[in-house]
């Protein structure tokens, strides 16, 4: 039977007039009744039920429900199929993944890895292979193809060696003439091909009676003088050997004597790092085009020029100044002409040389020592015959006679004088003598080492007196030896770590020794404290609680410093604990990047590649070390801080970007998450891996061509786009999008993703001390483009499901703070965020961890909103008993205060409520929360909140007043003024200072979750909270002193009946209502920080019921009140249940409900009744004293 459909019986009834047909309708599971509680009728027919409503599902998970009129239909989500496709999809025939990477075709094509995902699947090329179109998804129309490492890699195997691709791999060859650095080892960048010296050959190569010259790659024979090769149309061998030459008669020639010249040249473009190696295409393209281009234009313009002689001998960075040599008949030449058309002929090829690009040049040697800081350095100049001009220095192009405090010039500016040499003074230092055209430049890179480091740990160290032996360590860098000496006599030496073992004496012998460890072979530097380091050993017979043959005895909480072990440099701290010395602290730098570190302080520009290479394969060898290293890792980080640095007069190419990214890929690691948690904790959080973004952003705007590099947690595109731009990660575990929908100019750009390094950075300002309430919450991008772009959209995978509130924010490097300027939410789906912003740079989102569940966060709204409504009705209610019974209230001043005190209280929370219900439909509206919009309503919500406290206090100040200062009379104008300047006055001064506090930074309201004051970045809800609380305790300590003041019988016979009635209900208003605003804003704090659902929900309700408790404590207990509204009777029934009426009156304790007890000091207070109320009094007290 078709369950999914409506069966119709006809019932036939026939009489004498007509024939009945009676339809009636049979209702299956898919039709329901209008009203299931009656029968069915024309009134009340069958309408379609919608099964896809259904929980759970009909037709089960991964599947799409189509609801129809009486049936619906069951479809499978892409990626899905029926369990049995023979079958209808239901509950219980449920749709199941398909794993599309069993097809029979491959899905992902050849050379790829295909992982099946839940309703998907996902490809990845395998090692040494990658996508046709790297900007398209991996698929059988997008298949992986060899990567040609030895096409798009110029330098992967080094210099001096060819690269030969196969299927997925490579492999290095030398070239004839050289071998591998390592012969062991497989030939790339960091093991390059170098120069064979054929010469040191045994037995020679050319043979006896000959000279060898070494060349790179290849070598020269030639005969010694009187010999000559045996055939002389043979290259000279061991197979050619040079024989005595036959005497001849020679003709007599006239020699002409040629000068080897050295010159440079200055053009003005970037220094590219492929100019430093001899065998890039950019080396050779760029040499010859220069070496071509002079070689004409001197051979026209330039008198005693040897044609055909030019050679460029290399490029080195400052622009780019290309060294060249040529061979003329005279030392002394004008090359005014010939400079001009070279000039003007490269200009012709695209190459423009700068202002004076020309000099006749010489590298020399103003100095051959090695030198130390503290010295003084002087350079001499020597002035040759050719050049007689004027004498001029520079160091690293800048004039060092600016700066006498450090450099010293002689009257004939010959010598040049470094006052105290110092690290920093290391450079390129030029002796510049103008003559004739072009000046003649004599230059050296002179380098000034860095004060040596001398470890020894504690200076101060105390070891028992009983002969035992104890340890000195001592460590310095590397390249320096060192020597402990006791007394002038040397006790030990070695290299740059050395032991000491020394034995105390014992006895009454035991006296104090200094130890001094210090430069081993440096006698020149023994006045300066660089170059030792001191060590005091005092014995002694006291017990301790600790001891260590190193670190000496100690007591408990007591802290020492020892040198690193063996393979590190720097110190550890220790502490006595538990009778032992226990590593507190861990300063050790691996040792290889140590010396690195050091290498690093003298480099320059020209030789970053092969310091990257080095570091690079330092790291990778060394990864386990590096990673379990806090400090070995900032080293890092701070060397790759100064190589980005040097980098922005370079441009960098891709052997060195890898190189980088090769390094920062292991110290960002998984499993480094532990040693960065160390490196941001402290004063300073954060400084170490906002150093490493910013190394990242700017070595990555110095990039040249177009390459991809993929790491384990890494992946970097550089192309060209034009018009629009997408692409995605291909990275495990991240499926990072970013679209670019419309480029204005073609343009460069390059994009790094990364996905570690979200438990690196800091969720929070660096400056920031306070605990965080967001996280990193995805991956981090980096984005850097030659032309403005100001549309840009990143789609992130959410990491962490169970955070909530996302925010699109980019590293804010001026703020040192993650910013969300320009960037918003723009989609949310399941597990991912897409984020729209007008500008690039370091992008990912930040989520809350306090974070509610949207189904509670709906209950908690409808409990806010219901709670809100009633509160205020209940404030308007209030606000007409009291315009009913303003007449019969204020008759007294007292009364008087106290209803306008209520009135300003209940009008100042009506106002708040509003202001309230407009703020939350502003940030339902739009997150982050508008500025604009929200601003003004935040301004009045913290004015009227602050009024509502003030007037609370008001009512507690005039209990006090009232009850302690009883013979004390205040005009009812008097008290008004007060209570109006307190409480409006006073909260409109502290919202204004409030405002204007926190304009600069916009940081006045919150921009997450609420309209409310600013808490995370400007504590601006302590405007709020510092107040409200200080009133709160008044009250509380202004009720405790009137109720100890009434149960001492201290309110007597000087307070009026009348009077007494209206101070006991304000005691009781403000016994009950300071509590309870208390409790509320306490809790409400409690929710800024908490995410237990609890703290929210009694928030809510007492939050949103302020105006019912006010109606009630504040109103409607009042009976008097009560007494002056029409039905009264009514009202004191349903109000006053402990109230007794009888004919002669009424009896209530009225008040704080005190009981009546017959002993001393405890008032009792009788009301008569209403009928019998004369005067100006609503009623007449009397209190007795038994």
């Amino acid at each position: 039977m078709n369950v999914n459909s409506v069966h119709l019986y006809v019932v036939q009834m026939p009489t004498a007039q007509m024939k009945w047909e009676v339809t009636i309708a049979h209702v299956w599971m898919d039709s329901l009744q209008t009203n299931s509680n009656i029968s069915i009728s024309i009134s009340n027919t069958c309408i379609d039920r919608n099964e896809c409503q259904f929980s759970p599902s009909v037709c089960g998970p991964n599947t799409n429900c189509t609801n129809v009129i009486g049936s619906y239909n069951c479809s499978c989500l892409v990626g899905f199929t029926a369990t049995h496709s023979s079958l209808p999809i239901s509950i219980n025939n449920t749709c199941i993944d398909i794993n599309e990477c069993q097809f029979s075709l491959p899905v992902c094509g050849p050379n790829a890895n295909c992982t099946n995902q839940l309703g998907s699947y996902k490809c990845s090329c395998l090692d040494g292979f990658t996508a046709t179109n790297s900007n398209l998804t991996i698929s059988i129309n997008n298949t992986c193809t060899d990567f040609n490492e030895c096409l798009n890699s110029s330098l992967v195997c080094g210099p001096n060696a060819n690269c030969y691709t196969y299927n997925g791999n490579y492999s290095c060859s030398c070239w004839k003439g050289y071998n591998a650095t390592k012969m062991n080892e497989t030939i790339n960048y960091s093991n390059p091909c170098i120069d064979i010296n054929e010469c040191l050959f045994s037995p020679s190569v050319c043979g006896p009676n000959a000279n060898c010259t070494n060349k790179m790659g290849s070598y020269s024979c030639s005969c010694l003088d009187g010999f000559t090769a045996t055939n002389s149309n043979l290259t000279i061998s061991i197979n050619n050997i040079c024989t005595v030459s036959p005497p001849t008669t020679a003709p007599t020639r006239t020699n002409t004597t040629t000068t080897v010249i050295g010159m440079l040249m200055k053009i003005a473009q970037t220094f590219d790092l492929s100019l430093a190696d001899p065998n890039s295409n950019s080396y050779n393209d760029l040499s010859g085009r220069i070496r071509s281009t002079i070689n004409t234009s001197y051979s026209n313009k330039l008198t005693g020029y040897s044609i055909g002689s030019t050679k460029v001998s290399g490029f080195r960075p400052g622009s780019v100044i290309a060294d060249y040599t040529i061979s003329a008949t005279s030392s002394s030449l004008d090359f005014g002409a010939a400079n001009t058309q070279v000039s003007d002929s490269l200009r012709a090829q695209g190459i423009i040389l700068a202002e004076d690009a020309f000099a006749q040049s010489d590298q020399t040697v103003f100095t051959t020592d090695q030198l130390y800081p503290l010295q003084k350095v002087d350079l001499n100049c020597i002035q040759p015959d050719f050049a007689k001009g004027p004498i001029k220095w520079t160091v690293d192009n800048k004039d060092p006679a600016l700066d006498n405090t450090r450099y010293l010039l002689s009257n004939n500016n010959r010598t040049l004088t470094v006052i105290n040499a110092s690290d920093s003074d290391s450079g390129q230092y030029s002796c510049i003598i103008q003559r004739n055209t072009i000046p003649y430049i004599q230059w050296q890179n002179i380098i000034i080492k860095q004060s040596p480091s001398i470890i020894v740990g504690d200076k101060y160290r105390v070891f028992p007196c009983d002969g035992s032996s104890f340890q000195l360590k001592c460590s310095v860098d590397v390249g320096f030896n060192l020597e402990w000496v006791l007394g002038g006599t040397v006790q030990i030496s070695g290299s740059d770590s050395i032991t000491l073992n020394y034995a105390t004496q014992s006895g009454t012998e035991c006296t104090d020794q200094t130890f001094t460890c210090r430069l081993k072979d440096l006698p020149q530097l023994q006045n300066y404290m660089y170059s030792y380091s001191s060590v005091t050993v005092r014995t002694s017979t006291e017990k301790y609680d600790c001891r260590n043959e190193e670190l000496g005895v100690g007591k408990t909480n007591e802290e020492k410093t020892g040198v690193c072990g063996k393979g590190f440099k720097g110190t550890l701290t220790y502490k006595c604990e538990s009778s032992v010395w226990k590593s507190v602290k861990d300063n050790c730098v691996l040792e290889v990047i140590d010396n690195l570190k050091k290498e690093l302080e003298s480099l320059r520009v020209e030789g970053i590649p092969g310091f990257m290479a080095n570091l690079s394969l330092a790291t990778s060898e060394n990864n386990v070390n590096i990673t379990q290293s806090a400090a070995t890792v900032q080293t890092i980080v701070n060397m790759l801080f100064k190589i980005a640095d040097l980098s922005q007069a370079t441009s960098i190419n891709n052997p060195v970007m890898g190189s980088f990214l090769n390094t920062v890929d292991i110290i960002v690691s998984g499993n480094v998450s532990d040693t960065w948690n160390k490196l941001n904790t402290g004063n300073k959080t954060g400084d170490t891996s906002i150093k490493l973004l910013s190394a990242i952003e700017n070595i990555s705007g110095r990039l040249t061509d177009e390459f991809a590099i993929n790491k384990t947690s890494i992946q970097m595109n550089r192309t060209t786009i034009k018009n629009s731009f997408n692409t995605a990660s291909s990275l495990p575990n991240s499926t990072t999008e970013i679209v670019i929908p419309q480029v204005p100019l073609e343009t460069t750009i390059t994009i790094i993703i990364f996905t570690t390094l979200d438990k690196v950075l800091p969720s929070q300002g660096t400056n920031d001390s306070r605990k965080s309430d967001v996280r990193i919450n995805g991956d981090v991008v980096v984005v850097k483009v030659n032309e403005t772009i100001n549309n840009i959209s990143f789609t992130f995978d959410i990491t962490d499901q169970s955070l909530g509130n996302p925010q699109c924010v980019f590293w804010n490097f001026i703020l040192n703070t993650w910013d969300s300027t320009g960037c918003e939410v723009k989609r949310k789906d399941t597990g991912k965020i897409t984020c729209e912003c007008n500008h690039t740079t370091s992008f990912s989102i930040l989520m809350s961890p306090f974070y509610i569940d949207p189904n509670y966060r709906i209950a908690l709204a409808y409990i806010t909103y219901i709670g809100v409504a009633i509160s205020m009705a209940s404030l308007i209610i209030c606000l007409i008993i009291e315009t009913i019974a303003w007449k019969s209230v204020r008759r007294n001043d007292t009364s008087y205060v106290r209803h306008v005190s209520i009135v300003n209280i209940a009008v100042s929370l009506l106002i708040a409520n509003i202001c309230f219900i407009i703020g939350a439909a502003i940030a339902e509206q739009e997150q982050p929360t508008s500025v604009g919009r929200c601003s003004p309503v935040v301004f009045f919500m913290h004015f009227f909140y602050l009024a509502l406290f003030f007037w609370m206090l008001m009512l507690a100040m005039l209990l006090f007043y009232r009850t302690v200062m009883v013979l004390s009379q205040m005009s009812r104008a008097k008290m008004m003024v007060i209570a109006f300047i307190s409480g409006y006055g006073a909260p409109l001064l502290i919202a204004v200072i409030t405002v204007a506090s926190t304009a600069g930074p916009q940081n006045y309201i919150s921009k997450r979750n609420a309209c409310w004051l600013n808490w995370y970045e400007s504590k601006a809800l302590l405007a709020f909270v510092i107040p409200a609380f200080t009133i709160v305790v008044i009250n509380l300590v202004v009720l405790i002193v009137v109720l100890y003041k009434m149960l001492r019988r201290e309110v007597g016979a000087a307070t009026q009946p009348d009077e007494k009635h209206t101070l006991v209900v304000i005691a009781r208003c403000v016994a009950f209502l300071t509590p309870i605003f208390g409790l509320t804003w306490g809790l409400g704090i409690g929710t800024m920080v908490s995410q237990d659902l609890g703290i929210h929900v009694v928030f809510a309700l007492l939050n949103s019921l302020q105006g019912f408790f006010i109606l009630v404590f504040g109103t409607l207990l009042d009976s008097k009140v009560r007494e002056s509204l029409p039905g009264k009777q009514l009202l004191q029934k349903l109000t006053s249940g402990s109230t007794n009426s009888t004919n002669a009156g009424t009896s209530s304790t009225s008040g704080l409900a005190f009981p009546r007890m017959g002993r001393r000091n405890v008032y009792n207070v009788s009301e008569v009744n209403n009928s019998a109320v004369t005067g100006s009094s609503n009623g007449s007290y009397t209190v007795n004293n038994t």
